[in-house]
């Protein structure tokens, strides 16, 4: 897929365009659950002007998420810490990957640096009998 092609299905997933009802049958939940989950700080649906909740694909992925946590037994606090870690567990893998890379990069820089820095042996030994020769040591 292009980069164009996942911008547009990122830019698709988070937009906001299902009311309360189809969010709440596509999760599978009513719709008075959504409006529990985001007293909860749960979900934070986009609002239209005059104040109607709208929900993305992303919301309703989170509230399948929030659906799978509660059914394993965790409380609506305990579904909040762990939609909170998975958030903060996220970013610290992109922060890894990034000094990953960093890390190899300044590895690569410093090898490179070496391969300078070698002279090859023919070019020391002419060196060495120009020195000799010239009376220099």
């Amino acid at each position: 897929m292009s980069v164009r092609g996942r911008r547009s299905d990122d830019r698709d997933r988070g937009r906001a365009v299902f009311v309360i009802s189809v969010a709440a049958e596509l999760a599978g939940v009513h719709p008075q659950t959504l409006r529990i989950y985001e007293r909860k700080g749960l979900l934070d649906p986009a609002r239209t002007g005059g104040g109607s909740r709208r929900y993305s694909e992303g919301d309703i992925e989170r509230l399948n998420r929030i659906q799978d946590l509660t059914q394993e037994g965790l409380n609506l606090a305990g579904v909040k810490r762990v939609l909170e870690l998975e958030v903060e567990l996220g970013a610290l893998r992109a922060e890894l990957e990034l000094a990953r890379a960093e890390a190899a990069e300044a590895v690569e820089s410093t090898h490179r640096s070496y391969r300078r820095d070698l002279v090859p042996v023919s070019q020391a030994m002419e060196l060495y009998v120009q020195r000799r020769r010239s009376g220099r040591r």
